[in-house]
């Protein structure tokens, strides 16, 4: 049953049960709606690299950290090279991220469409991640080919402002927002382990499971402290605490692709194989994602061999039952 409207003692319910329960329920959903041996790839890529204006504390890309080095926007032609070799590796979505706090009209948000509907070309499912997006700026995002964009909402909403003091957060929904009204499917999640609390965590869950519709895709990203960055010293991420998020996000979203997302290099065959079990069913390829460390393609499919499961071999909306 799709519901739009949990409150936060219901999910606090589901939040709180024995992991066991909470995962048996959740893999109980999982197979309803999804082949439990399927997980799809997706490859992530940089196209444009730092420099942002933002001051997001988890990111090293934000020019104020001095953590990474500022990169000029991606060719085509080298992006389409990527895109090839994600392909054969076998993701089925290629997303493309650019550094910057908002699209601006002009040359570089014309070669961006040239890149999509380039890799749209390849019969990949294409997503963007590029900032905050006009409603009109969305519409020829999508009439490129552009399949889905991603703009998380990071965190709860009370919580936003400790993360993030240079966008709203109202700001985030607007773009979401904008992102529907084109007819492109969204891809929003966060990041957990930046300090917040279980209620924090609750509302995040919350807020995805009340759009309506749901979110398409919902990545599920464990912090990968950087260097240079406010959150730099903060503690690993549980993984049993990862394995409960992704489970309560598959309970409130039966439909949606919950991507085991940023934070795998931390984390286990066995803790993977308990992501998978509670209702992950994709995840990013390629030894980094935007500018963290990944798991590389060889290592994945050990994994993949290891615990059972296969490499999707069309896009996501073609694996719902």
């Amino acid at each position: 049953m799709i519901k739009t409207d949990w409150t936060d003692e219901e999910i606090r319910d589901i939040y709180d049960l024995p992991l066991i329960e909470l995962v048996f329920r959740a893999q109980t959903v999982h197979r309803q709606n999804f082949d439990p041996l399927k997980v799809q790839k997706s490859t992530l890529l940089s196209i444009k690299t730092g420099g942002c204006p933002e001051d997001c504390s988890y990111c090293p890309q934000a020019a104020r950290y001095h953590a990474v080095e500022s990169e000029k926007l991606m060719a085509l032609p080298d992006v389409v090279a990527r895109a090839r070799e994600a392909k054969d590796s076998g993701s089925t979505r290629f997303c493309m991220g650019a550094a910057w706090r908002e699209v601006k009209d002009g040359s570089q948000f014309e070669e961006v469409l040239e890149m999509v509907s380039a890799v749209k070309s390849l019969d990949l499912e294409v997503c963007c991640t590029l900032g905050m997006v006009t409603e009109n700026q969305a519409k020829r995002l999508k009439d490129a080919g552009l399949y889905a964009y991603n703009h998380n909402i990071d965190t709860s909403e009370s919580y936003y402002g400790e993360i993030i003091s240079t966008r709203d957060y109202e700001d985030r929904l607007g773009t979401i927002n904008n992102v529907r009204k084109a007819g492109i499917t969204v891809c929003t999640g966060g990041i957990i382990g930046m300090g917040e609390s279980k209620d924090d965590r609750i509302s995040f869950l919350k807020r995805l499971a009340q759009f309506d519709p749901h979110p398409e895709s919902v990545p599920i990203n464990a912090l990968v402290p950087v260097e240079g960055t406010p959150l730099a010293d903060s503690p690993p991420v549980d993984p049993l605490m990862l394995v409960r998020v992704i489970a309560c996000a598959r309970i409130l979203m039966p439909k949606t692709m919950v991507r085991m997302s940023a934070g795998r290099l931390e984390l286990s065959k066995e803790a993977q194989m308990l992501c998978f079990m509670a209702g992950a069913n994709s995840i990013f390829a390629g030894d980094r994602l935007l500018t963290t460390p990944n798991p590389n393609v060889t290592t994945d499919e050990c994994m993949f061999e290891a615990v059972g499961v296969s490499s999707m071999e069309t896009g996501s909306d073609l694996c719902r039952k």
